[in-house]
């Protein structure tokens, strides 16, 4: 079954010359942030640009079920009438989060310091995955948890009624744990401190600071040290969220391995904390241009101009670059398939936790398609075929992952043969005008009988 619905097979045939204008959603990232902190804050909160995929608006429900008041007022256009910060009501249902890893640990975050009991639940692919990683932090501040074996949804969490500011090294680098414990430190006394000892996106920090709240970043010996004193008042904001580098990732790398195409995709928000799948697809021989760069609301905004590039090589990913680009490894292994040589991504053993096993998933399907693929537990190699080397001719599984069904059916763009996805449907979850965009650039996707 698929994350919202029956599952719709879709299938990619092979194009050329994809052009045009690619003005993909807003940033997935920020859209989530946004209406947290909006709910978190006192008064009203005006965003445009948000992102209205599933995953999205299952956070917009859950801040109206904590005592928001979330209005949509046109495409994109929304207002949050905040609660404040310690302001949240107990809700009355279960908060479904759907697909969505991000939003049901940021809701976890925010709600783990106010005293409530919150059930969580979501689709099967996000009730599979175990909660430990959020969980086991925000026990220091005082929660209590209650859930399946292995600590998966559904869940129940106890916020603390007396919570306690926690100092907290984040084991592994996640922007979501600690985006999750620096929510939680919103409403505990004193100060919260996270340690990270490699940096990652910092969305939230940006976005803290920009509600009011008192927080400081500090690069030191024993990593990146982010301070947030709690119980602040945040001001409610009005913000333009940018365009997502991670659904950009799309377009851009279609353009890249398509023959004859030339494709924009304007005001794509390039946080130096999310960029590294443009510096690897630069450092590869990629045609890739910023155009207009610019900021915009505190965050680096430029215009992406991607050209097909037939002279790509093969690399070795830095596996220091591995936090500023984890969602793109899978579009990347589509395009070190379409490159000459051995591409190599290690330090991403991220990919194994996310909505599917993404390393796995991924080897699978291009192995099916006529590639070579070697894996481990934190590493794995594609060996590319060239320019339209790609066989293709298989069908791919999503496993309920909205990445993984967007990345084969770009390969199918330019394989020797199309290729198939069994469900397409979770593609809504982040990038709902994902078939339609494609298609206004000359991609031939449809949806095909079960």
């Amino acid at each position: 079954m698929s994350a919202h619905g029956e599952p719709q097979p879709m299938m990619s045939s092979p194009v050329t010359g994809l052009s045009g204008i690619a003005e993909v959603p807003g940033d997935k990232s920020i859209s989530h942030r946004s209406l947290i902190l909006g709910a978190l804050s006192v008064g009203e909160t005006k965003i445009t640009g948000l992102l209205e995929g599933q995953d999205v608006l299952d956070t917009a429900k859950a801040m109206q079920a904590f005592g928001a008041e979330v209005v949509q007022h046109g495409p994109g256009a929304w207002s949050v009438h905040g609660v404040g910060v310690g302001g949240f009501a107990e809700p009355d249902q279960v908060i479904d989060c759907g697909n969505s890893g991000t939003g049901v640990r940021l809701i976890m975050g925010c709600m783990a310091t106010s005293p409530i009991s919150v059930t969580f639940t979501g689709d099967a692919s996000l009730n599979g995955r175990p909660r430990a990683r959020v969980t086991d932090p925000l026990a220091l501040f005082g929660t209590q948890t209650v859930g399946r074996s292995g600590g998966r949804l559904p869940m129940t969490i106890v916020g603390a009624a007396e919570p306690v500011p926690v100092r907290y090294v984040v084991p592994v680098p996640s922007a979501q744990v600690k985006s999750a414990v620096l929510f939680a430190g919103l409403n505990a006394p004193g100060k919260t401190v996270v340690i990270e000892k490699e940096a990652t996106r910092d969305h939230t920090e940006r976005m803290l600071a920009g509600f009011g709240a008192e927080i400081t970043v500090e690069d030191t010996d024993e990593g990146r040290v982010i301070t947030l004193t709690g119980q602040p008042e945040l001001k409610p904001q009005e913000i333009a969220v940018p365009r997502d580098p991670s659904s950009a990732a799309f377009p851009v790398c279609a353009a890249i391995i398509t023959p004859g195409s030339d494709v924009l995709v304007p005001g794509i928000g390039l946080n130096p904390t999310r960029a590294g799948l443009y510096t690897t697809l630069r450092d590869m021989g990629a045609d890739l241009t910023y155009e207009n760069e610019r900021i915009e609301g505190g965050e680096p905004v430029a215009d992406l101009r991607a050209r097909f590039s037939p002279d790509m090589k093969g690399i070795e990913v830095p596996p220091e670059r591995a936090a500023s680009m984890i969602d793109e490894y899978p579009i990347l292994s589509v395009v070190a398939a379409n490159a000459t040589g051995r591409t190599l991504m290690a330090g991403v053993k991220e990919l194994r936790v996310k909505e599917s096993d993404r390393i796995d998933a991924m080897a699978t399907g291009l192995r099916a398609n006529g590639v070579t693929v070697d894996e481990g537990d934190d590493w794995w190699a594609v060996e590319g075929l060239g320019p339209q080397g790609v066989p293709g001719g298989a069908e791919c599984k999503s496993h309920l992952d909205h990445r993984i069904a967007m990345s084969f059916l770009i390969m199918g763009m330019a394989a020797q043969n199309p290729v198939s996805v069994d469900d397409g449907q979770p593609i809504l979850t982040s990038f709902p005008i994902f078939t339609g965009l494609m298609g206004d650039l000359g991609a031939k996707l449809v949806q095909t009988n079960a």
